[in-house]
């Protein structure tokens, strides 16, 4: 089967499956594993480059307040390559080619090819999609084999923290404006031993003023900008210092948020392990390949 992703989390779920081979085009963001960086890219985004996160927040939000998209889709490759699978995404317009578009787009091509939709709120539903992609391509019992070893992880980690105190967490999930991680995050802190106390558990991510953020009281906070890597991360959360220890945590860590929050992919049990690991370093090892790195005052 012929398999085009138009979703980076689809195309880590592809490979994990050991679809990898069947996959014939990716995004422009598609970069783990690393072959899936080699293969033809479908999409561009029409942001520029070299903008900072205030920067990206405010183009955002004027490109999505117009009406436009913020990426665009290769037409013709993607009829060049001829998919008989496509899968895709509405749960986040920031996130990926807008799903009217594709749909109006393969609507054109022969076959046509069939297209699978994934909308995940919550990691529950991350696991679901495991199995249904797994069926979509014909495989349906490695797709529940690997929805049993995820899941077997996730309760792993919930058997390591059983009975611990439950440390506050804030997870930042942007910085210039601040936004406080949704959707699975909060689930994946709960499962890790922690309570989030900003969160909306299954809902978008919302945008929260700093004075708020400081009434929470958190014990521990989280800098996880979306699909940004360690070293921004790290370096956004030196640049609003200030603000950050204003919110009065007992610790801070920078986190590989590409890799294992921002995608709601199989990567996200990894990240429900390292944050175990942070809440609840006496009773959690730290997973290997995942990097992070703890915060102290640049200033002393």
């Amino acid at each position: 089967m012929r398999i085009a992703s138009l979703v980076p989390s689809a195309t880590e779920m592809l490979f994990a499956l050991g679809l990898g081979e069947s996959v014939v085009g990716v995004t422009h963001e598609c970069d783990f594993p690393p072959a899936a960086s080699e293969l033809p890219h479908l999409t561009a985004t029409v942001l520029p480059e070299g903008l900072d996160a205030g920067e990206i927040d405010a183009a955002v939000k004027s490109i999505v307040g117009e009406g436009k998209a913020l990426y665009s889709l290769d037409e013709e490759k993607l009829a060049e390559l001829a998919p008989e699978l496509i899968v895709t995404q509405a749960v986040c317009d920031v996130c990926a080619v807008s799903f009217e578009d594709v749909v109006e787009v393969v609507a054109t091509l022969p076959g046509p090819p069939r297209l699978i939709q994934q909308d995940p709120s919550s990691l529950a539903e991350v696991l679901e999609d495991v199995t249904r992609l797994g069926e979509a391509a014909g495989i349906g019992d490695r797709g529940h084999e690997l929805r049993g070893e995820l899941e077997g992880r996730l309760a792993a980690v919930g058997g390591a923290v059983a009975g611990a105190d439950r440390p506050r967490v804030v997870a930042l999930e942007w910085l210039d404006p601040p936004f406080v991680g949704g959707h699975w995050i909060p689930e994946m802190i709960s499962i890790a031993g922690g309570e989030d106390a900003a969160g909306p558990a299954g809902r978008k991510s919302p945008e929260v003023a700093w004075d708020r953020l400081a009434a929470l009281a958190p014990d521990l906070v989280v800098v996880m900008p979306c699909g940004w890597y360690v070293e921004d991360s790290h370096a956004q959360a030196l640049e609003h210092w200030r603000r950050i220890e204003a919110l009065g945590a007992e610790r801070v860590f920078a986190v590989d948020a590409a890799s294992t929050y921002s995608r709601p992919g199989p990567r996200l049990v990894d990240g429900v392990e390292l944050l175990a690991h942070l809440l609840h370093p006496d009773l959690v090892d730290p997973p290997g390949g995942i990097d992070f790195a703890e915060l102290t005052s640049p200033l002393g």
